[in-house]
C-alpha cells in the first residue's frame, strides 16, 4: 500500500466510510455530518446512514438473511423465518359503528409526565368552492395500549371548540395552566402522529414542538431525498401490514403511528452519558474550533464518539 492509500485509511470516517486526504477535512466532515450511534446502520457492513431506507446496502447478504421490516440480519434463513413471524404485526380493525362524542379520564395506573405518549389521528373532508380546503370531520386519540381515549364526529359548519377542548385536556394531562407546557415538562404528554401540524391546524390547536413525535418528519423514517414517506408506506414497510384500504377511520392511523413510534423508541442505542431531557449538543459544541489541533490528533472512532445527532432520537424517550 502506498503512502497515499495509507493516509486515506487513517482519514476514513468511522460512520459513513468516506475517505479524506487530510485529517482536517475529516474533522470538518464530522462537524457537518452530525453522525452518531443513533443513526440507522447496515447490520452487515455497519455503515451509518441517514435513514432506514438507505441502511440495507449489502444487497446479496440482506436478500437471503435480512428482515425487510426491522432491517436486522439473522444468522440463517431458518432464523429469519422465525423472526419474521414475530416482527410482522397484525392489522387492528377500527371500531365498526360510529361512537358518540367521548372523553375518558386516563386510568389511575397510567404513567404520568413526558414519556407517556398519546397518538392523534384526523380524517378530513373537502370544503370551499373547489373542495380543496381540508376540514376535520373525525378525530381520534389513543394511548400506548391502543385504547380509544377520545373520539368525535365533527360538524365542519359549526364551531368545534368543545371537541378541541376534549383533546387538549387529554394532552395536557390535567395541567390547569397550559402555559406551563411551554416552559417546563409538567404533566403534558408526548403527541404522536403522522403530519401532526396538518391535523393540529385542522383542529385549531397548537402544541410545543419538543413534545411532538411526528412519523412524517422523523429523519430515520424519511426518504433518502429527505422527503416524507406516507403513513401507509411506513406501516407496510416497518410494521408488515396494510392500512387505509376501504372504509377509513382515524383509529387505524393512530394505531399505526403509535406502533411506529414504539418500534423506534425501543431501539437500543448507546446513550453516551447524556440525559434524555438534556438538549443535544450542537456541532460547534462537539467540535469547537479552539480544539481543532486536538481533534486532528484523534482517531476516527474517537471523533464519532464525540458526535451527536441533529435530531432528538426517540430511544431517549424510553
Amino acid at each position: 500500500m502506498d503512502s497515499s492509500s495509507d493516509a486515506h485509511g487513517r482519514h476514513k470516517c468511522a460512520a459513513c466510510f468516506r475517505q479524506f486526504n487530510k485529517m482536517e477535512h475529516l474533522v470538518e466532515h464530522m462537524r457537518a455530518a452530525r453522525h452518531s450511534s443513533h443513526e440507522p446502520r447496515c447490520d452487515i457492513c455497519r455503515k451509518h446512514c441517514r435513514s432506514f431506507e438507505a441502511a440495507a446496502n449489502c444487497a446479496d447478504a440482506f436478500a437471503s438473511r435480512g428482515c425487510i421490516i426491522c432491517l436486522r440480519v439473522l444468522a440463517s434463513a431458518a432464523a429469519l423465518g422465525a423472526h419474521r413471524a414475530a416482527c410482522r404485526l397484525s392489522r387492528t380493525p377500527p371500531p365498526m359503528m360510529p361512537r358518540a362524542l367521548q372523553h375518558h379520564q386516563l386510568p389511575a395506573t397510567q404513567p404520568q409526565g413526558v414519556g407517556c405518549a398519546l397518538a392523534l389521528g384526523c380524517k378530513m373532508v373537502g370544503a370551499g368552492s373547489d373542495g380543496s380546503l381540508d376540514v376535520c370531520a373525525r378525530v381520534c386519540v389513543i394511548d400506548e395500549q391502543e385504547n380509544i381515549l377520545f373520539e368525535a364526529l365533527l360538524k365542519p359548519l359549526l364551531p368545534v371548540t368543545h371537541y378541541r377542548s376534549g383533546v387538549e385536556e387529554l394532552l395536557l394531562g390535567g395541567e390547569q395552566q397550559p402555559w406551563k407546557v411551554r416552559t417546563s415538562l409538567g404533566r403534558a404528554r408526548l403527541l404522536v402522529g403522522h403530519g401532526l401540524d396538518h391535523d393540529l391546524d385542522a383542529l385549531g390547536m397548537d402544541y410545543p414542538a419538543y413534545l411532538k413525535r411526528d412519523t412524517a418528519t422523523y429523519p430515520p423514517l424519511m426518504k433518502t431525498s429527505k422527503l416524507s414517506n406516507s403513513l401507509r408506506f411506513l406501516t407496510l414497510k416497518y410494521l408488515g401490514y396494510e392500512i387505509q384500504t376501504g372504509r377509513q377511520h382515524p383509529f387505524e392511523d393512530c394505531v399505526a403511528a403509535m406502533r411506529l413510534y414504539r418500534r423506534m423508541r425501543g431501539q437500543q442505542h448507546p446513550r453516551g452519558g447524556r440525559d434524555a431531557d438534556a438538549p443535544a449538543a450542537t456541532a460547534d459544541q462537539a467540535f469547537p474550533a479552539w480544539r481543532q489541533r486536538e481533534l486532528e490528533r484523534m482517531t476516527p472512532e474517537e471523533l464519532l464518539r464525540l458526535s451527536t445527532p441533529d435530531y432528538h432520537c426517540w430511544c431517549l424517550d424510553a
